[in-house]
């Protein structure tokens, strides 16, 4: 059973930017899949970024494209989301999960941390 923890959210002004870590333990490889969620009050949870198992593949939701950038530190069993450029819109607490199947990840089945909040000041 993988576990996840996140950490790195706060307050920030538009324009700046922060970066989560999202720590995976209870695996023996890195052959995970991972991704970045997020939920604003009164609104569904969003997928923000994916990363393949393999880390050969990334996918962004179009919010995000060109701001955020996932990357992984296999020899920490962390996963990071630098995050650019935010905006008021992107205020949220930020989701990490992780499964080992994609199918499950996508469909919010996989681990997921506790969340960190991230505030984004206009």
């Amino acid at each position: 059973q993988l576990q996840v923890v996140e950490s790195g959210g706060g307050l920030v002004q538009a324009g700046g930017s922060l970066r989560l870590s999202c720590v995976v333990s209870g695996s023996t490889t890195d052959y995970y899949n991972v991704g970045w969620f997020r939920q604003a009050p009164g609104k569904e949870r969003e997928t923000v970024a994916l990363l393949s198992a393999s880390g050969g593949i990334t996918n962004y939701a179009d919010f995000v494209k060109g701001r955020f950038t996932m990357s992984r530190d296999s020899a920490k069993n962390t996963v990071y989301l630098q995050m650019n450029s935010l905006k008021p819109e992107d205020t949220a607490v930020y989701y990490c999960s992780a499964a080992r199947q994609t199918s499950a990840l996508i469909t919010g089945r996989g681990s997921w941390g506790q969340g960190t909040q991230v505030t984004v000041s206009s």
